[in-house]
C-alpha cells in the first residue's frame, strides 16, 4: 500500500545539502579570493545546477514508482556506459592525467557518476531476478564477475580506479544481501587485490602507484605527490577540537589543492574541528541507517536491493573521500557527496535520494 515518504530521510539529506552549500561558499573564498565576480559565478552555478536542478530531480524521482527503473534498467545502463565512452572522444577533457569529463558547452559532466547509478539499477534488477540462483557459480558468481569486468575495463582505461572501487564495494554488498556466500565475496576481494598489485607493477610510474606510495609514506616528497595529503593533515591539526570558526580556514588560500572539491573535508576540519567532522560523519551514518531501514521494509526484492544500493553507494563514496583526506585510505579524487563542488554530481545524488524516498512510500512496517 502506498503511503507517505520517509520525512526523516528527507530532513537528513536536506541538512547535508544546506551544510554543504555554506561550506562550499566558505571554501570558494580560497581559489576566488582575488576575484569577487568569479566567487559569485561559481556559487550561482552550484545553486542553479545543484540545488535547483537537484531539487527538481528529487521531486520528480520521488514520484516515479521505483518499479519503473526495473523496466528500463538495461537500456539505462547501456546509455550510461556509452556516455562514459565519450570521454575518449574530442569532447573529453583530460585533467591530472585522467580523462573523466566531457564538455557540453556551458556544462561539464563526469559520465562515470551516471554510470554508477545506471549500473546500480541494472545490477539490482538482475539480482532480483536471480533469487536462489545468486549463490551458484554458473548463474550467480560468474555473470557477476563478467559485469564487473565489463565496467572495470572502461574505468581502468580512463583511469578512474576510485569510481571502480565504489562500484565494486556497492556491488559486493548487494551480492551478499541477495544471497551470495561470504567465501565468494572473499575470493572476489582476493582476486581484485591481485589485479590491483599487477597494475601497479606493470605501470610503475602510474598515478595509482604514487597514491599508494603517499598512503604508505605520507612524508615522501612533501612538496610533490604527498603535498595534498600533507596540507590536508595540517588543516585538521590546525582545526583542533573545536575548529577556527566558519569561514576562518587558512589552508584554503593557495595551500590546500582543490579546497572546493575532494579536499573540502579538510576545510571543514579546520573550521569546525574534530567535533564538527565527527558530527558530519554521524549525519552520514544516520543517512545510511535510515536508507537501509527503508530498504528493509520494501515490499519486494528489487526495492530492497535498490534502496540498499543507493544508501551504500552514497555513503561508501563519502567515506572514501573522508578517509583519504585523513590518510586512512589512499587519495581517490572522489568528491564528498552533498558538499563538494559539482552541480551535476549534487543533482544526481539528490535524484538518487528521490528514488529512495519513493521506495519509502511503499514501506511495509510491521
Amino acid at each position: 500500500m502506498k503511503g507517505h515518504f520517509d520525512r526523516v530521510l528527507l530532513v537528513i539529506a536536506g541538512i547535508l545539502v544546506l551544510f554543504g552549500f555554506f561550506m562550499l561558499a566558505s571554501a570558494f573564498l580560497g581559489p576566488t579570493a582575488q576575484k569577487a565576480e568569479t566567487f559569485w559565478n561559481a556559487l550561482l552555478r552550484q545553486i542553479i545546477i545543484g540545488l535547483v536542478g537537484g531539487g527538481t530531480l528529487l521531486f520528480i524521482a520521488s514520484r516515479i514508482p521505483y518499479q519503473f527503473w526495473k523496466k528500463i534498467s538495461l537500456p539505462l545502463f547501456l546509455l550510461t556506459f556509452f556516455l562514459t565512452i565519450l570521454v575518449f572522444f574530442p569532447i573529453g577533457i583530460e585533467h591530472g592525467g585522467a580523462r573523466r569529463w566531457i564538455s557540453l558547452g556551458i556544462l561539464t559532466l563526469q559520465p562515470s557518476e551516471f554510470l554508477k547509478f545506471g549500473f546500480l539499477i541494472y545490477f539490482s534488477a538482475w539480482l532480483a531476478s536471480r533469487k536462489e540462483e545468486v549463490s551458484s557459480f554458473k548463474f550467480g558468481l560468474f555473470p557477476f564477475l563478467i559485469m564487473i569486468a565489463f565496467v572495470g575495463v572502461l574505468l581502468v582505461m580512463e583511469p578512474n580506479i576510485s569510481t571502480l572501487l565504489v562500484i565494486a564495494f556497492t556491488s559486493l554488498s548487494l551480492f551478499y544481501i541477495a544471497g551470495g556466500r561470504f567465501k565468494q565475496i572473499a575470493a572476489i576481494v582476493f582476486i581484485g587485490a591481485i589485479l590491483l598489485v599487477a597494475v601497479v607493477l606493470l605501470y610503475p610510474n602510474s598515478y595509482l602507484k604514487n597514491r599508494i606510495t603517499v598512503f604508505l609514506n605520507p612524508e615522501h616528497d612533501p612538496q610533490g605527490i604527498s603535498y595534498q595529503l600533507n596540507q590536508s593533515l595540517i588543516a585538521f591539526g590546525s582545526g583542533g577540537l573545536f575548529g577556527k570558526g566558519f569561514g576562518m580556514s587558512i589552508q584554503k588560500f593557495n595551500y590546500l589543492p582543490e579546497p572546493t572539491g575532494d579536499s573540502i573535508f579538510a576545510v571543514i576540519g579546520e573550521e569546525f574541528g574534530f567535533l564538527g567532522t565527527s558530527g558530519l560523519i554521524g549525519l552520514f551514518l544516520l543517512f545510511l541507517y535510515r536508507g537501509l531501514l527503508v530498504a528493509s521494509r520494501a515490499p519486494d526484492n528489487f526495492g530492497r536491493l535498490l534502496g540498499s544500493g543507493i544508501a551504500i553507494l552514497i555513503i561508501s563514496q563519502s567515506f572514501m573521500n573522508m578517509a583519504a583526506m585523513t590518510g586512512v585510505f589512499p587519495l581517490t579524487g572522489l568528491p564528498l557527496l552533498f558538499i563538494s563542488q559539482g552541480g551535476s554530481a549534487l543533482a544526481l545524488t539528490l535524484a538518487e535520494v528521490g528514488v529512495l524516498l519513493n521506495i519509502s512510500k511503499y514501506q511495509q512496517i510491521k
